[in-house]
């Protein structure tokens, strides 16, 4: 299958499938529009990529774009609509940060014919991807787990109140995956005796709910980090002088050992 260069897919046979959809730091054509290349990645999942390594290792396949969010978002509704009605969010292709900054120079925001320009080119491939890597799966086992793996700055008065918890486990209220496997997950989390919370502020995003289909074997879970949770995250606003902090293993180590605890679970509660 040819894939384009920015996709990349590691093919496994557990009943595992894992989503790394805002890695990217790739500005794709882009980057002459916008205000900075700084802040055209400021908003990228740092290192989640790297914190996740071991899943292959597990037998998991793993799906993940190098195109950034600031191109276009993977994770939200290709029509546009909003996953958080009422509460601010990020769009498909969103035009200020997190923190509420513009990231185009004037006239340079994408249009219409642009926003379909780059469904297609990025948005629709990655998704292609995960429906073919579903369905692989699928034919080898009754029931799979997908885990959509992200992380965001603990602090973002624009998106959410107060210190966002360290660990944000979605299954879209429930109906993304089987009430068993959440509870486990659940378990793990309460058991590491840092915060947590089970369909908070972040309840899954599209993945989480496009594919999410227990009734058809297809358990979704989504795990938002606070950044604080495995990197030395900056108490002050992101700046290029302070964001992002460089990856630091044995800082990470703690949280690794119980995110490979959580994709074992899941993967043994998949075999049944």
């Amino acid at each position: 299958m040819n894939r384009p260069s920015w996709l990349s897919v590691h093919q496994g046979t557990a009943p595992l499938l894992v989503s790394i959809p805002h890695t990217g730091t790739d500005l794709a054509d882009i980057e002459a529009g916008l205000a900075s290349p700084w802040l055209g990645r400021c908003d990228t999942d740092w290192w989640i990529e790297t914190l996740y390594d071991f899943a292959a290792g597990l037998g998991a396949t793993v799906v993940r774009t190098n195109i950034s969010r600031t191109v276009i978002d993977v994770n939200r509704d290709p029509s546009g609509a909003s996953l958080y009605p009422g509460q601010t969010t990020t769009t498909l292709c969103p035009t200020e940060t997190f923190e509420g900054i513009p990231l185009y120079r004037d006239g340079f925001e994408p249009d219409a014919d642009e926003i379909d320009r780059r469904r297609r080119t990025f948005f629709q491939p990655y998704h292609d991807a995960l429906q073919v890597e579903i369905d692989r799966l699928r034919g080898l086992h009754e029931n799979i787990v997908l885990y959509d793996c992200h992380s965001i700055r603990s602090v973002l008065p624009r998106l959410f109140e107060g210190r966002l918890p360290v660990f944000n486990l979605g299954t879209n209220d429930g109906v993304s995956a089987d009430p068993a496997l959440q509870q486990m997950v659940t378990e793990i989390l309460a058991d590491t005796g840092e915060t947590f919370v089970v369909n908070g502020r972040f309840k899954g995003g599209w993945i989480t709910r496009r594919y999410g289909r227990p009734e058809n074997g297809v358990h979704a879970l989504q795990m938002e980090l606070s950044c604080r949770g495995y990197m030395r995250e900056p108490e002050v606003p992101s700046e290029p002088d302070n964001w992002p902090m460089p990856y630091d293993g044995a800082y990470a180590a703690p949280i690794r050992a119980t995110l490979t605890n959580i994709l074992e679970t899941a993967t043994a509660w998949a075999r049944g």
